[in-house]
């Protein structure tokens, strides 16, 4: 299937400093709002390496729409996932759009905009290993992503499952790269992430996570008290109402095949397993 046009953007390496639009100045010139994100999420966030290693996805064309609509430039900085909120606390991105939920851990640190989105989550593991169920986990080691709410899930199914070891990483692509390597028997990933790398790598599959509770799904994380909070709501809510949301799921959801050659594995391939004393386990957004 053909892939739609891509808003274009500007990508600023993770180390570079940038003013954040907040505390521009110049009144003639259109501000920049910073976008943080973690590029390893395809559909919503990933980057395509085969012309332009732009970052592209869901999240990316959603905030370019509500960014242009409001009168701003955009910019987006890649990092961890679990540096993404200290990176907002301390004014180094404007908002946070990474398939983030809103969980109430989350809600004493950010405030959030509407949800824009709704998923569940998905046990990842091989065809071989026998898995049909949580409890087939038993004695296993099971995957989760550094900061996410499937952190939380893996711990209260570790409450379940005898001898149940869970581990994080900080990269989608790494979890995946370790049940293809056999050193986990399972991850945790939201479901519409999830079976975009089922599809594209032979003998993974995967379930339900059972015992779901009801998700209220993706948001935008501002700084508490950010105006920017009511102003990207106001824009969230004429784009449902005219459907130009439901125009954006479409072309990500429904009608785009991403190529495995053309979605970068930085961070999973030729990952050793060796564990890492990372100064993002402090800072991850609990």
């Amino acid at each position: 299937m053909k892939k739609s046009a891509l808003f274009g953007m500007g990508i600023l390496a993770a180390g570079m400093v940038t003013a954040c639009g907040n505390g521009g100045d110049g009144e003639d010139e259109q501000e920049t709002l910073t976008m943080g994100t973690s590029a390893d999420y395809p559909p919503f966030e990933y980057i395509e390496t085969g012309e332009s290693d732009e970052i592209v996805g869901f999240d990316v064309d959603l905030a370019e729409a509500i960014t242009d609509e409001l009168g701003y430039d955009l910019e987006i900085q890649d990092m961890e996932f679990g540096g993404l909120i200290p990176a907002l606390n301390s004014n180094r991105v404007d908002f946070v759009m990474a398939g983030m939920r809103p969980t109430e851990e989350r809600r004493e640190n950010v405030d959030f905009s509407d949800i824009y989105f709704e998923s569940n989550h998905t046990i990842v593991t091989k065809e071989e290993f026998g898995i049909e169920e949580a409890e087939d986990l038993e004695g296993g080691t099971l995957g989760v992503q550094l900061g996410s709410i499937q952190e939380g899930q893996a711990e209260e199914l570790g409450e379940e499952v005898p001898d149940l070891e869970v581990e994080t990483r900080d990269r989608i692509p790494e979890l995946v790269q370790e049940i293809i390597n056999d050193r986990f028997d399972a991850a945790i990933i939201a479901d519409t992430v999830a079976y975009e790398y089922i599809e594209r790598e032979d003998g993974l599959k995967g379930f339900d996570l059972p015992n779901q509770a009801e998700e209220d799904g993706n948001a935008i994380a501002f700084p508490q008290d950010s105006e920017l909070t009511e102003e990207f709501n106001e824009v969230l809510d004429d784009m449902k109402e005219s459907g130009e949301l439901d125009d954006l799921i479409i072309k990500w959801f429904d009608e785009m095949e991403i190529d495995e050659d053309d979605v970068s594995d930085e961070g999973g391939e030729g990952y050793d397993g060796e564990d890492e004393d990372d100064a993002d386990d402090e800072e991850a957004d609990e």
